[in-house]
């Protein structure tokens, strides 16, 4: 009657860790969503994480595509996406949804206005001292040269008459 009763308990105790595996595997969606920057200019990139997305997800916005979230060793998934060039500034939502769970979890970050090209010096470059004497330099020898050849021309111009 004890074996019994302790097999009884045993297999009773295995059937219940049985079926709470499953639910302890399953995750709840994403949650500890984080956006790096909060303020991000249009045309630049934004660094989204997640926990709870074990087999990865998507993360979907209007101010940028839909971009997949890479599973990471230690549960945290992450994804960069790319502001569009033309995205109004403002507030924005972003939705983070995982692969194996048909929860959303939201997170709000905002848009500035983009900076513009930041090619070029333009006209606010000047030259410098050394540059300067280079090319103070070439224009003296330059004019030697001419003058050098304008005397010459003259003394074999004026020997032949």
């Amino acid at each position: 009657m004890r074996a019994a009763r302790t097999l009884a308990v045993t297999a009773t105790a295995f059937a219940a860790l049985g079926l709470a595996a499953p639910l302890a595997a399953a995750t709840n969606g994403p949650r500890e969503v984080t956006v790096n920057p909060f303020d991000v200019h249009a045309g630049s990139t934004i660094t989204i994480t997640a926990r709870g997305c074990g087999h990865g997800g998507t993360v979907t916005s209007n101010a940028f595509p839909e971009t997949n979230l890479s599973v990471n060793h230690n549960g945290l998934s992450s994804a960069i996406a790319r502001v569009y060039n033309n995205a109004t500034p403002g507030s924005y939502n972003l939705a983070v949804r995982c692969n194996d769970d048909r929860e959303v979890t939201t997170h709000p970050f905002r848009v500035l206005p983009g900076r513009g090209a930041e090619g070029g010096l333009g006209g606010a470059f000047t030259p410098s001292s050394t540059e300067m004497a280079v090319g103070g330099g070439l224009v003296a020898a330059a004019a030697l040269g001419g003058g050098l050849i304008v005397l010459r021309r003259r003394r074999t111009a004026g020997a032949e008459v």
